[in-house]
């Protein structure tokens, strides 16, 4: 049975607010409507679409966590970060991102996703990637969204050097991977408790 327009718009907004990052298409389903219906809900109630929620959400929830550069120049969007720990990034690939011969995504856009993440997860107001080792293990194409996990491995405070690793997927597919030596100019020993 249907819902009423009015107590599936409450009930909307109220599932939206509990889950920014849920889907037209999974709450079409949740509700037994249209993703047409659910977008016209959405534009009644002044709600934006998922990448602005997961823009908004981040820079609300991170703006004062990321250290070492502002937010915003993060490539892709920082949905879940822990300092000196984890980091975790989206980023779509569009029409502006890949070769126009075969929709594949330039390189340079996995690096710099994976590169910016393994700057931001780092605790301290400088950091800068000393050495990268990269793979490219698959090719990422117009409308994959690439999910970029960073993980901090170690901080060596004799050196002032942090490594971070970095795997980025599409979907399941692992499509690039990436060893991070980070300098930083405090090596951890000030500022993380």
């Amino acid at each position: 049975m249907k819902m009423k327009k009015k107590d599936r718009q409450q009930s909307l907004q109220e599932t939206i607010r509990q889950n920014p990052f849920i889907t037209d298409e999974e709450l079409a389903e949740k509700y037994h409507v249209s993703v047409q219906t659910i977008r016209l809900d959405r534009l009644e109630l002044s709600i934006p679409e998922l990448r602005e929620r997961i823009k908004n959400v981040a820079e609300k929830r991170f703006a004062n966590e990321v250290r070492a550069l502002p937010i915003e120049e993060v490539i892709g969007e920082v949905i879940d970060i822990e300092l000196d720990r984890s980091a975790i990034s989206i980023f779509d690939v569009k029409k502006e991102h890949v070769f126009k011969r075969n929709a594949i995504a330039r390189g340079h856009h996995l690096f710099a996703q994976a590169n910016s993440l393994a700057v931001a997860v780092i605790d301290d107001e400088l950091a800068l990637t000393a050495k990268a080792t990269i793979r490219f293990l698959r090719s990422a194409k117009i409308g994959d969204r690439v999910i970029a996990k960073a993980k901090v491995a170690n901080v060596n405070q004799e050196n002032g050097r942090t490594t971070v690793f970095v795997e980025s997927y599409v979907g399941r597919d692992l499509v690039f991977k990436g060893e991070f030596e980070m300098y930083r100019d405090h090596a951890g020993k000030e500022g993380n408790a």
